[in-house]
């Protein structure tokens, strides 16, 4: 397949930010005007990790018709995951001096580690699960929900019934994830002390690299016949059903992908923010990543990154200087998208450009 200019120029600027911004932050000192600070690093970081949780919801939305309104609870799992390895290696460095069990098992008085913690004092392994624990819910959500036709607004509720449902039971101490308190006091990755420098820096280049990944995956698979399929499940899906095309097969596969990369998105964000409780599950969250998406341009890829990463600029800001507003500054934003940018700001700036294009070739 070939991908057009537009994804090597995009792919390329990924891939220059994730060289540029810690090597500000690393070769320039502090009183340098182009210095990136650490602290803006790892929220940069952390803006990245939202751009691939907000890829993965595009691919889905966007090429194929599914509105999940649960992708939070892919994302969060990806988060528990890695969350569970840190906790593991902390060791005696805990609150108890326990070199078994987590701090929070010692304050309730666990005996044993579950059965559902072993092999997490491993990275390879929590990195794994944080793939396969999200692929394989949305593996059994979605034959089940595909398989029956569910789709539209009906497929949109009972996602975000299955994200609400996985929140009210983490938020249960007796389930062993640290109830509402979450899982926290992370100390260290691979060895490397997790409030390093060197270490944050690394984490944002795994969060860029992530990135400039999951956007080229996604732009082979919408290039490719597989995506003309998709495109024509969300456009006419009996028809496409009628041509042969076994349209279940086709929306598992996508949802699943999706949800991997939802995941991997989870653990990236779990080490840079230093925390992962049961509020990651929440609703609003899932209805925040959609906006995102809706805002940067639904079907565009580059539109999802775009919008992930502008629209938590604002929450950043705002939440500071006006805590108060935020939450009606998201609806109204939301709204506003809506009703004078259906396409989203990547499709009105294509909208332009290929009207001035066809003016410019119009004229005498």
């Amino acid at each position: 397949m070939k991908l057009n200019a537009s994804t090597w120029i995009f792919a390329a600027l990924l891939a220059g930010i994730t060289i540029i911004v810690p090597t500000l932050n690393l070769a320039l000192p502090e009183t340098s005007a182009l210095h990136v600070p650490t602290y803006a690093l790892s929220l940069f970081g952390k803006y990245l990790s939202f751009a691939l949780l907000a890829l993965s919801v595009d691919l889905i939305w966007g090429y194929c018709g599914i509105l999940s309104l649960g992708h939070g609870a892919f994302f969060a799992l990806g988060g528990y995951a890695m969350g569970m390895h840190l906790m593991r290696q902390i060791g005696e460095r805990g609150v108890y001096g326990n070199a078994e069990l987590p701090d929070f098992m010692v304050f309730l008085n666990w005996q044993e580690l579950p059965w559902y913690w072993y092999g997490f004092d491993s990275f390879g392994f929590a990195l794994a699960m944080a793939m396969l624990v999200p692929g394989a819910l949305a593996l059994i959500f979605g034959w089940f929900a595909f398989r029956s036709r569910v789709s539209g607004v009906y497929l949109s509720i009972i996602t975000q019934a299955m994200t609400f449902a996985l929140m009210l039971a983490f938020f249960r101490n007796d389930m062993g994830f640290g109830g509402n308190n979450g899982l926290t006091d992370f100390k260290e990755i691979l060895g490397f002390d997790l409030h390093s420098q060197g270490t944050r820096v690394a984490l944002f280049i795994a969060s860029g690299i992530a990135l400039l990944a999951g956007f080229v995956l996604c732009r082979m698979i919408v290039a490719s016949k597989l995506g003309k399929i998709l495109v024509g499940i969300r456009d006419a899906e009996s028809r496409t059903r009628f041509l042969g095309y076994r349209v279940e097969h086709y929306k598992l596969f996508v949802f699943t992908l999706s949800a991997v990369m939802a995941g991997i998105a989870g653990a990236l964000y779990v080490p840079q923010v230093g925390i992962i409780n049961p509020g990651e599950f929440a609703p609003a969250n899932s209805i925040e990543i959609v906006v995102w998406v809706a805002l940067g341009g639904r079907g565009t890829l580059i539109g999802a990154i775009m919008g992930a990463v502008l629209v938590n600029l604002a929450k950043s800001y705002l939440t500071a200087a006006f805590p108060e507003i935020w939450l009606f500054a998201l609806g109204g934003l939301f709204v506003g998208v809506t009703l004078f940018l259906p396409k989203g700001i990547a499709g009105a700036a294509g909208s332009v450009g290929l009207a001035r294009l066809i003016g410019a070739r119009g004229r005498p």
